[in-house]
This record gives structure tokens, C-alpha cells and sequence, in this order.
């Protein structure tokens, strides 16, 4: 893992060495340059070594250094597409880099070449020969990748705060986006906090050209779903077959390392079949494992990824914490973010890597699981809400959702009360607006309130909609899968994963968004991933096989924390200096939010996570 930065145009090798250095944590084993001022290009580079740990130093160049790259990530099929390189002429100064893959890749394929990649990535490609400047994403968006065109230049960088650091790049909010932070709990590809910056979409790539600073983006991977109708009358123990070689082969494909490699273990389904897919015919020394309990035992998983460590017999480590006492951490979390995240979860997957970190230099997870499979509520309530419609007046409707909102509001995890008043809030809205708004931190007309500014929600929720009018689907649950598997994954999931283990400069990486595996869902029929209430169906025929029965049959938790609780006692929420921001409405929030009379958690959050990166990062 890595970390990677540049510019094209105006600039000095200043810029170059603050954006690189603001990257250290991703790197902190070495750093790279390559300057060209007369050109003029510049391209930085942070390096956590993992592979080819001798000879992988970047900025790489091809034997007639022609071409170099800049390159955050891992290649799981470099091997292949080396062995095919050589086939074709081309002739490899490393003896196992994945980065000289991408060198001779862009010779050879140009801009086909993300296409080809299997792995999770963010890379820079200078060609001399044809003076542009080629970048690309992975197609989920593991690994992040933010840029800023403006006038005679154009700058890159893998964090948002290490791109502002060049002299052009302006800190000025977006409001725009600052909206769709509020209403999403996180910022949707490809808008950005700081106005004139963009995130690379995953599965997309860009061409800059020096002569004219045009830049041309487009998607070269789009996660769309494609059913085989055929499949309906297909065995079901041969797709499991085919699901479970596909995890085992993915899980395998992510050991490669020159360091060592952990597990992260939650006890539930998906980080469990990651074990157990590295496990199957393993005949070496047992994988590492690490799971963080929680004396609070409503939010405590512990107990159920011991019954699978020891069913697996890995090198199981435990820490339990006081959840309590956690909440010293939070400004420490919050102000390493490079844009706000309304994902509380951050807290304790930063501490869950910084304990891997101390034993481990890269850790697998089950990320994109519930997002391929069906595995989140909002896939079962659509199916209720469309019910609920039918039998209930829009009058009743209200009158149910004021009723619901008087329940006292419990401290635990995923309770009742919660899921109550989420779904009516939801179902309050058309169908297409329904995904993002379950997860809300403000509803729309709040959100107006606290920008002073009109907040419509057909414009802040414009990026969901789109998704689901444009949908080659017609399935709502179809729609669902494309929605969290396309923004909530990439722009919440990847990006908290990311953010948390660059921390400790520990690498992650996720077996669900494996080609192979996302290729096998596009083309899986949803009665499979949901049948009937079920969610996940065919991945629990998998884990029926392979874990435990307590572990199959128990109900999902997820890793959270008391946020309900927390909010209530903190103390204060403070100002944020930026102009138009009603401070007053997070000081009436957070009144009522202690009194009861109202459950603002989520909003609350975010407006922690906005502050300690305004306050860190001194931006207006």
C-alpha cells in the first residue's frame, strides 16, 4: 500500500514535497520523486513495501525510461499478465514486481489496460513519448484517487488534504457537496469537499494531455447486473460449488507477500468465510487472526470469532475494550480523516487495525460482502415498504411516524425503536430516493436549515436517483444491489477500510471484490442473493458448508458503537467557522438529542467528524 501524488503545469518541487510528505502514513518506508521542471511533470510517491520489497521502488520506469508509474495498491493476477507480457517481447528488469505489470501493460494495451487488472489500485502513468499523463482506479474503489484541473495545470494525489496542499488547489467548501454529506453521511463519487476537486469514480480512468491540459475521463467498469435466466434451473449445489472455489481461489490470490499476513475476524458471516477459504487445504503455519471486543455486550462479537478461530484453528488475538473510554480517541480519529465520514464504525476499525498493525503488515477482510449478497435491512424493506404503501394511507403514515418517533430511544445496538423510525422516515419518500434517505444523518428540509440555503431533494439525492431511473433493471432489489454496491461501498465501506488501516500504514484487502466474484454476482439471479427474507441466501449455502451452525444462524450485529449513548453525553458540539453553517442548529440537535426528544446520532456525528477536519486542516 502506498501512497501516490503530482502535478502537471504550474508548480515547484515544493508542492511535489508537501503533497508526498502529507502521505507519509501510507507510506512510510521510502518516498520517490521524479521531477521534470522544464516540462514541466512531477510525480511523488510514498511506499509501504509489501511485495518485490528489494526492487520496488517508484517512480518505474521501462528499460528506455520512456515510461513511469506512480502506483498505490496490489495486482492479484500480475503473474499472468507478466507471463503474457514476456510472450508478447517485452522484457522485465524486476523479478516480481506487480508495478513493472503496469509499465509494460500501458505499452502494450494503453488505455485497455485497467480492464485487464485484477486487484485493487490507483495509478499515474507518464509517457513521455506521447506527453499524457494516464490514471486509473480499481473497479469498487478500494484504493482513492482525487484530482483538481484548473487552468495550465493539473494535480493529483491519494487523499484529499495531501492534493491541497499544491498552490492551486483551492480549500474553499463546496456547499454542494457539504449537502450531500449530510444527507448521504458520506460525499458520493465524483464530488469532493473543496471546490474545483473531484474523486475519480472507481472503474474509471483519465488521459491528460500536456500540450492542451484537456483531460478526458471515462468508465472502463461499471458493476451492472446481467442475470442469467438460465441459472433459475440450475442445480443449486453446483452454484455453491462455484461460489465457494471462487472465494477459495480469491482468498488465495490475496496472500501475495513478501511480509506477513492476518485475518480480520468479526464472527460473522463474511470475515468467517475469508478464514475459512484461506484455511480449506492449508497445510502451513496457522493464519493470524484479530477481532476488538467490546465490554458492552450488545455491540460484543468476541465470543462468536473465538467459535470460529478455534474451529479454524488460526493464531487467534482478542482485545477488549471499554467502549466507554473510547471516546477519548474520537478527536484523534476524526482529525487524520482528509474529508468528513458520518460512519461511526471508523472508531473501532482504526482500533482493529492499529492492533493488527502491531503483529501484521496486511490484513484481509470481508468488505463488499453485504453489498454483492444482499446482506444489508434495506433489501428486506423494500420489499415491505412497497406493502406498506398499499395498505396505508399517506395520513396514517404520518400519524404512525409521529407516534414512533414518541418511543423512548434505547442505547442498544440496532434496536427496535431505531429501525422503526429509520424505515418510516424512509418510506416518506418515492422509492428511488428511499436507499439513501434510511441511512440519512438529516432529511432534506433539515439539511436547508443548517446551510441556510434550499436544499431540494431531488438535487441532493440526484446521484441515487440517477442510478435508479438508468438502471437496466427493474427489480427494486436489483436497483439496491447496484446502489450500495456503486456509492455506499465505494464512498463509505472502502473509504472508512481505507482510511482507518492507512492509519497504522497497514494494507487491507477485501476477497469479495475479486473480478471473478463480482463478475459470478452480476450474472447471479436475485432470488439467490434474497429469497423471500432471506438475505445472502447462496453465500449462507456456502457457510453452511464450511462454518459453524451458530455462526450461520445468528442475527447480523455489525461493528458499531453505543453512538446513541455517546451523543447524549457529550458536553458540547462546538462551532465550525464556515460560512453560512447555522451553528445553532447543532446546539438545538444535540438538546434534543439529549433530552430524548429526538435521535439526531447519525447528524451528530457528522458534525463531530466536519469539525476535527476543519479544525486540523484550518479550510473555510
Amino acid at each position: 500500500m502506498c501512497g501516490i501524488a503530482g502535478f502537471l503545469g504550474n508548480g515547484n518541487r515544493d508542492d511535489l514535497q508537501r503533497m508526498t510528505d502529507h502521505l507519509t502514513h501510507r507510506g512510510p518506508d521510502g518516498a520517490g520523486y521524479h521531477v521534470e521542471a522544464d516540462v514541466p511533470v512531477f510525480l511523488g510517491h510514498r511506499r509501504l513495501a509489501i511485495v518485490d520489497l528489494a526492487t520496488g521502488d517508484q517512480p518505474m520506469w521501462n528499460e528506455t525510461g520512456d515510461v513511469g508509474v506512480i502506483y498505490n495498491g496490489e495486482i492479484y493476477n500480475h503473474v499472468e499478465l507478466r507471463r503474457m507480457l514476456e510472450n508478447l517481447g517485452h522484457r522485465f528488469q524486476t523479478v516480481g514486481s506487480d508495478t513493472e505489470v503496469l509499465v509494460h501493460g500501458w505499452e502494450e494495451w494503453g488505455a485497455d489496460l485497467p480492464r485487464r487488472l485484477n486487484g485493487m489500485f490507483a495509478f499515474a502513468i507518464w509517457d513521455r513519448r506521447k506527453a499524457q499523463l494516464f490514471l486509473a482506479r480499481d473497479r469498487f474503489g478500494e484504493k482513492p484517487l482525487y484530482y483538481a484541473a484548473k487552468g495550465s495545470s493539473f494535480a493529483f494525489a491519494s487523499e484529499l488534504i495531501a492534493l491541497t496542499k499544491h498552490t492551486s488547489v483551492s480549500t474553499t467548501i463546496d456547499m454542494g457537496a457539504l449537502a450531500k454529506f449530510f444527507a448521504y453521511g458520506y460525499i458520493p463519487s465524483p464530488h469532493a469537499l473543496f471546490k474545483g476537486c473531484r474523486k475519480l469514480p472507481g472503474g474509471h480512468c483519465m488521459t491528460v494531455s500536456l500540450s492542451t491540459m484537456s483531460v478526458e475521463e471515462r468508465a472502463y467498469y461499471k458493476f451492472v447486473l446481467s442475470p442469467d435466466d438460465s441459472l433459475e434451473e440450475t442445480n443449486e449445489d453446483a452454484l455453491v460449488d462455484e461460489l465457494q472455489a471462487l472465494l477459495s481461489a480469491s482468498a488465495k490470490r490475496r496472500l501475495m507477500s513478501d511480509v506477513p499476513v492476518g485475518v480480520f475476524l468479526s464472527g460473522g458471516i463474511d470475515s468467517s468465510l475469508v478464514l475459512g477459504s484461506l484455511s480449506n487445504g492449508h497445510a502451513g503455519d496457522p493464519f493470524q487472526t484479530f477481532t476488538i471486543g467490546f465490554t458492552e455486550k450488545s455491540f460484543d462479537e468476541s465470543r462468536y470469532a473465538k467459535t470460529v478461530a478455534t474451529h479454524f484453528a488460526s493464531d487467534h488475538n482478542e482485545r477488549v475494550l471499554d467502549l466507554g473510554n473510547a471516546t477519548d480517541l474520537t478527536p484523534e480519529v476524526l482529525g487524520r480523516m482528509d474529508e468528513p465520514l458520518g460512519d461511526a464504525s471508523i472508531l473501532p476499525t482504526s482500533l482493529l487495525c492499529g492492533f493488527a498493525r502491531e503483529h501484521v503488515t496486511v490484513a484481509l477482510s470481508g468488505d463488499g460482502g453485504d453489498e454483492l449478497f444482499a446482506g444489508y435491512d434495506p433489501f428486506v424493506a423494500l420489499k415491505l415498504a412497497k406493502l406498506y404503501g398499499e395498505l396505508i394511507p399517506s395520513w396514517g403514515h404520518r400519524r404512525l411516524r409521529d407516534l414512533v418517533g414518541l418511543l423512548p430511544k434505547s442505547n442498544a445496538n440496532m434496536s427496535l425503536d431505531f429501525k422503526l423510525r429509520r424505515t418510516l422516515m424512509g418510506i416518506s419518500y418515492p422509492e428511488k430516493m428511499r436507499l439513501p434517505v434510511w441511512m440519512s444523518p438529516l432529511e432534506p428540509t433539515e439539511v436547508s436549515d443548517l446551510l441556510n440555503m434550499q436544499v431540494r431533494a431531488e438535487d441532493v439525492y440526484e446521484d441515487a436517483i440517477s442510478l435508479w431511473e438508468t438502471s437496466q433493471s427493474t427489480k427494486p432489489v436489483d436497483k439496491a444491489l447496484e446502489f450500495f454496491t456503486r456509492f455506499y461501498l465505494q464512498d463509505d465501506i472502502l473509504t472508512k477500510s481505507d482510511r482507518a488501516a492507512m492509519m497504522h500504514s497497514l494494507e487491507t484487502r477485501a476477497i469479495f471484490l475479486d473480478n471473478e466474484i463480482a463478475e459470478f454476482c452480476q450474472r447471479l439471479p436475485t432470488r439467490f442473493k434474497l429469497k423471500g427474507t432471506q438475505r445472502k441466501y447462496l453465500l449462507k449455502q456456502v457457510a453452511k458448508r464450511m462454518l459453524p451452525t451458530e455462526i450461520v444462524d445468528r442475527k447480523k450485529k455489525g461493528f458499531g458503537i453505543p453512538l446513541q449513548k455517546w451523543m447524549r453525553e457529550l458536553h458540547d458540539v462546538g462551532n465550525i467557522n464556515i460560512p453560512n453553517l447555522n451553528n445553532d442548529f447543532a446546539t438545538n440537535a444535540h438538546a434534543a438529542h439529549q433530552s430524548g426528544s429526538a435521535d439526531y446520532r447519525y447528524f451528530l456525528w457528522c458534525w463531530l467528524s466536519l469539525q476535527y477536519v476543519a479544525t486540523k486542516n484550518d479550510f473555510n
